[in-house]
């Protein structure tokens, strides 16, 4: 019966035999016609709503089904055609006298074709649970039937019949709805499938127990009845292979490459569910090659689906045996998956070769393991997790075995230090990556106990090692420190390093819970341990300076609770032996900050750990005082050992004035008086002055900051102001040393202070401040602006900082091109805050692409921040740094240039750039772009022809370079901006046609009314006669524009903005300001035609802005195409078709052409033979 409905049989046509199903049933099919809407939508909707009462649902169909089959099925019939979106009905002479194609090209030209939205694609919480109910309904369906109805030769034949031919369909909302149904039916054929199997296995069983009975004890009935059951059971069987069979050659085969990416993965995730449930049948490489071939899927959600696939048979490791041949074929593709560009795939695969490493260790190659292993250093984390998983299985899976009931051994003994060795071991190899918290952050979740064993890591530290046992290098006990102080930060913070957060996240009872005790144990641990481990490692300041860090992450309370006051003063004298010992920024600034961590007042401690510090400070500045005061004696003859007992002692108070209010001790005069006399005798080591600087500089910041508190006295601010002032004036002066680290730790102060001593600081309620607001002189912006131009702007080879033999070290290069950076990034602020003149940013905007590569995302942010402040005065900084490049070409070049020349096209393409940072909306930078032609006209005509009279003006080549920025005029303003331009023309200028005036054709051809589409650059005579005669014929009368013009009503405030950038004697009658007059789109269309300027050019463009609004939301995504479309996937060139219209980035693969699509009568029953179904002459490539 089913091979009929393949082979173009009509439906509906009933068994000769078959007497329930007479003239009164057929009767019946057109009575029930008329409410056949009510029953089927009340079956839809009960799914669309997804209630629970779906078996119910289902269990009166079935008895629909008994009492009349057609019926019934029409019923279902329709309820698939709705699920699809689709408004049309089969009635039941459809369903009696029409095939298949006929129905389905009926509903098909029903189909609303003005919306893409189809049930399974809606959006919407009514239509969230829509898809899980739809496939819950078809598995029901199934389970309900599978022991009676099912087997009729009927019902599943017309379903399956059905959808196979909707499967086929053009329509994609068809496709998509027949094509879930059919591999969720067959999912759950496979169940019954399954269901039968068992039967079968048990009924042999009981058949043979039976058989090897004694004659005497035999029961032949029972044993004819087992072999009637056996019979009975295997005929269901191969009904149910025979409709698998059906289903898949006429569906899956087909939409496993569909060009929806929705379909494919639906196809490939049922196939992986089957080979799951029913190994037997499916788990061979027949099967499985479709999964591999789909690995190289160009959408993600596919390739997602392949390896999720995967994954459930990798799991069970009873199939690994059935997997060897997949797996060595296509285990290069999963690897090489890790690194694929969509996160969620190279998470799931590596997820596989975690499972694939568990299954076996042979199969992954050291090559393999490698490729994996690094991604523990990415930054996204899920990634970064799933390496550090199987870095975690692979390197840490074997442990060594405890006796059971020996006591549990500790430090250097326990199980975890081989472990805790190897962590250091891979991180110390690991050479391209030097970043231990993303170590062990990838291994936190997984290895949790064996990270936190501080015990273990802290004897590994301290104690001897065991004899035999061979003991840590240098760098080995280095890694390992930066490792044991990363995983108290961890514990303690919660939360991935700086990188790799996904945003704040709350944190459960538990987790706050294991927080507390972590930070418990930590604290008491290396309260003990600490003071040793400074004192063996006191020395090497990298080590110091990790130690260190650890007191940052104690409960400090536990100091007080569990008496370890004599540990706290241990640790604070080894930390003021280790000030005295170093001289390292660092080292020093790792110290200020546990000092500041300490000294909190919340708890007990903080007495004892102020009067240390307060000690150590006070012998820190009176030495500071009287090695200053030596220093300064000696004159011009300074000894080295005296400069360099200064410098250290220097670095140290700087080091904590960072952290300290350090306002007790006067540091000002000191300091102030250093570098007067740098300043004087100009001899001053560098050093002394850069920390001298900073600590001044510190010594300002604190005094604000006491100010800003509001409890202030007037004589503070009056003292603060004075050494504010004196203070800038004094790194004013060093901006001209001659060494270039101090001027530029001169010129990064000076930026910080005049943002800080701006008119900003007044704001939030500050006003008491006022007197404080410092605005740097006319000079003083000069000097910070030829030092940017100086320092900055300058190539590679030229940096002064590279020393010799590191010119080629790009480390070295990248350190000084950051440098660099962050000096421009703090000029850029002093602009963007309005510290400084915005017209003194046209120096910058200039250098835009010369050096996009270097400074590019900071000068588009700063033009940005500065249009954000006022659109005029940028346009006019904008036009400003053109007009400078124009005239340094004229100085190089003459004013003979060539205009195609190299130095001309860059301005002209600076200027294109420039035009597109002002965006899409022409409304709000009307004005801006107005006020940018208005100067760029002017400066055109500036200057006389140096030819004499007749002549072109000097500048007149700096046309073409303004009209880069027509298209950004409205319309009507192009009649504005051409009236100005007419002002500086002579009826002579109009009339000449030579090369040297073509950028005055040019620009006058882009002001034309049909020239707004874009920007006409013409470069010959004959182009620009031909651009000027259509501009003539397109150009429509004046009058009557300027008559439906006067009729508009302008909004307040827009005749007013015009005004000001236009002279008063020239009228703006078309300079229109509401957007709605000027989208030839969105106006009347009668109207329209009343508008002179709409003519020609209306005609042309008149769908123009609509078009542009639709195309800038993006290409269209492939759920967003038309419902009808051609997607008949059997051939090549059309699989090259979609090949060639999807971008990702991971390897290609042809996939294998099958045949045009058979016809049903070639589908013959093969008993569900997995070898016939793939046969090579279908697919047309081997796999294996």
């Amino acid at each position: 019966m089913l091979l009929a409905f393949f082979q173009g049989g009509k439906k509906g046509k009933k068994p000769a035999g078959d007497k329930s199903k007479g003239g009164k049933g057929a009767g019946r099919i057109n009575g029930h016609h008329q409410e056949n809407g009510m029953e089927n939508m009340m079956l839809f909707e009960v799914v669309k709503l997804g209630r629970s009462a779906m078996q119910s649902v289902v269990d009166e169909w079935i008895e629909s089904y008994k009492h009349d089959r057609d019926v019934a099925l029409l019923d279902l019939i329709n309820f698939f055609i709705q699920c699809s979106g689709c408004k049309g009905v089969v009635s039941g002479e459809m369903f009696r006298n029409m095939q298949n194609s006929e129905i389905i090209r009926r509903m098909t030209e029903e189909f609303d074709e003005d919306s893409g939205d189809y049930p399974l694609t809606i959006a919407g919480p009514l239509w969230k649970k829509f898809k899980s109910s739809f496939c819950e309904f078809i598995s029901v369906l199934v389970r309900q039937c599978q022991y009676s109805i099912i087997y009729d030769e009927y019902m599943m034949d017309t379903v399956i019949s059905l959808l196979t031919g909707l499967s086929d369909s053009q329509v994609r909302a068809f496709r998509h709805t027949s094509t879930l149904a059919a591999m969720k039916l067959m999912t759950a054929l496979v169940n019954v499938a399954l269901n039968l199997s068992i039967n079968m296995d048990n009924t042999q069983r009981q058949y043979e127990a039976e058989r090897n009975k004694m004659v005497a004890k035999r029961a032949n009935d029972r044993l004819e009845l087992l072999l009637q059951k056996r019979k009975e059971l295997q005929e269901n069987q191969d009904e149910i292979e025979n409709m698998m069979n059906a289903i898949f050659k006429g569906v899956f085969v087909h939409r496993y490459r569909d060009s929806i990416a929705e379909i494919r993965a639906i196809c490939i995730e049922e196939i992986g569910v089957w080979m799951k449930l029913y190994s037997d049948a499916f788990l061979n490489d027949s099967y499985l090659k479709y999964v591999g071939w789909t690995m190289h899927d160009k959408q993600g959600e596919v390739r997602l689906k392949c390896l999720t696939a995967l994954q459930g048979l990798y799991y069970n490791r009873e199939l690994n045996a059935r997997l060897e041949l997949f797996t060595s074929r296509f285990k290069d593709r999963i690897v090489s998956m890790t690194l694929d560009k969509e996160y969620d795939v190279a998470v799931q695969a590596i997820k596989l070769l975690t499972l694939v490493l568990n299954s076996t260790d042979e199969v992954l190659t050291p090559e393999d393991c490698e490729s994996v292993y690094h991604l523990v250093y990415s930054a996204h984390r899920p990634v970064a997790v799933a390496a550090g998983e199987f870095l975690y299985k692979k390197l840490f899976s074997q442990r060594e075995p405890e006796e059971e009931g020996a006591p549990k051994r500790r430090g250097r003994q326990s199980p975890n230090a081989n472990l805790i060795k190897t962590t250091v071991f891979f991180f110390l190899e690991s050479e391209l990556h030097e970043h231990a918290a993303y170590l062990v952050d990838s291994l936190w979740d997984c290895g949790p106990e064996l990270l936190k064993d501080w015990d273990c890591t802290i004897s590994l530290l301290l104690d001897d090692p065991f004899t035999g046992e061979e003991a840590l290098t240098d760098r080995q006990e280095t890694a390992l420190i930066e490792i044991m102080l990363c995983t108290v930060r961890q514990a303690a913070e919660c939360h991935p390093p700086v990188g790799r957060g996904t945003g704040k996240r709350v944190m459960t009872a538990k987790e706050k819970k294991t927080q507390l005790d972590d930070r418990t144990r930590m604290t008491e641990l290396f309260a003990v341990s600490l003071p040793p481990l400074l004192a063996k490692y006191a020395v090497d300041a990298e080590k110091v300076t990790n130690l260190l860090q650890l007191p940052q992450f104690f409960d400090l309370e536990i100091y007080t609770t569990g008496r370890l006051e004599k540990h706290l003063e241990a640790l604070l004298r080894q930390i003021k032996e280790i000030v005295e010992k170093h001289t390292d920024t660092e080292v020093l600034e790792t110290c200020s900050k546990t000092y500041h961590a300490l000294c909190n007042e919340e708890f007990t401690i903080f007495n004892r750990v102020d009067i240390a510090r307060s000690q150590l400070l006070d012998e820190l500045v009176d030495k500071f005082n009287r090695l200053l005061e030596d220093f300064l004696q000696e004159g011009e003859e300074t000894d080295e050992d005296d400069a360099y007992q200064v410098l250290s002692t220097l670095k140290r108070i700087t080091a904590f004035h960072n952290a300290h209010d350090l306002s007790g001790w006067d540091l000002f005069t000191s300091n102030f008086k250093l570098l007067n006399t740098g300043i004087e005798n100009g001899d001053m080591p560098e050093q002394i002055v850069i920390h001298s600087l900073q600590c001044t500089h510190y010594v300002i910041l604190w005094q604000l900051a006491k100010l800003s508190e509001g409890s202030s006295r007037k004589e503070d601010m009056v003292t603060l102001r004075k050494q504010m002032r004196a203070f800038c004036m004094m790194c004013q002066r060093y901006l001209t040393n001659v060494n270039t680290a101090v001027k530029e730790q001169a010129f990064t102060i000076l930026c910080d202070l005049l943002l800080i001593f701006s008119h900003q600081m007044v704001a939030g309620g500050r006003e008491h401040l006022e007197p404080l607001v410092y605005s740097p002189e006319d000079s003083l912006q000069s000097e910070l602006l030829s030092f940017i131009l100086n320092h900055v702007f300058i190539d590679q080879d030229d940096d002064t900082n590279s020393t010799d033999g590191q010119q080629d070290d790009e480390a070295v290069k990248i350190e000084a091109l950051h440098k660099r950076r962050n000096l421009l990034a703090g000029y850029c602020k002093l602009i963007i805050y309005c510290v400084v003149e915005m017209k003194t940013g046209a120096d910058i905007f200039k250098q835009y692409m010369r050096y996009y590569n270097d400074y590019g995302d900071i000068i588009k942010e700063t033009m940005s921040k500065t249009r954000q402040i006022d659109k005029i005065q940028c346009a006019k900084t904008l036009i400003l740094s053109l007009q400078q490049l124009f005239n340094e070409m004229l100085s190089e070049l003459g004013h003979g240039f060539d205009r195609s020349s190299s130095a001309f096209c860059g301005i002209k393409e600076l200027a294109r750039r420039f035009s597109l940072t002002f965006g899409l909306d022409q409304v709000k930078t009307r004005d801006a772009i107005a006020m940018l032609h208005k100067d760029g006209i002017e400066f055109s005509f500036k200057d006389p022809s140096p030819q004499g009279e007749g002549g072109p003006p000097l500048n007149l080549a700096f046309l073409d370079i303004l009209s880069e920025f027509s298209s950004k005029l409205m319309k009507q303003d192009k009649r504005t901006v051409h009236m100005y331009l007419e002002r500086f023309m002579t009826f002579q200028m109009a009339l000449q046609r030579e090369d040297c005036w073509l950028p005055l054709i040019s620009y006058r051809n882009s002001l034309q009314a049909g020239g707004d589409d874009d920007t006409m650059s013409v470069m010959s005579g004959y182009s620009s006669r031909g651009s000027s005669i259509r501009s003539k014929k397109t150009k429509a009368p004046a009058t009557t524009t300027g008559t439906s013009a006067a009729k508009r009503k302008l909004p307040e405030g827009e005749e007013s903005s015009s005004s000001e950038v236009w002279p008063q004697g020239i009228q703006t009658p078309v300079m229109l300001p509401s957007p709605h007059l000027t989208s030839t789109a969105m106006r009347d269309p009668k109207r329209g035609r009343d508008d002179s300027y709409m003519g020609v050019y209306a005609s042309q463009h008149h769908q123009t802005p609509m078009d542009y609004k639709r195309r800038g939301t993006g290409l269209m995504e492939e759920d967003e195409e038309p419902i009808v479309e051609d997607v008949m996937m059997s051939s090549e060139g059309r699989m090259d078709d979609l090949n060639e219209g999807m971008d990702f980035d991971t390897m290609d693969i042809d996939l294998p052409p099958s045949k045009n699509r058979r016809e049903r009568s070639e589908l013959k029953p093969d008993y569900f033979d997995p070898a016939s179904i793939m046969d090579e002459s279908v697919l047309g490539v081997s796999m294996f």
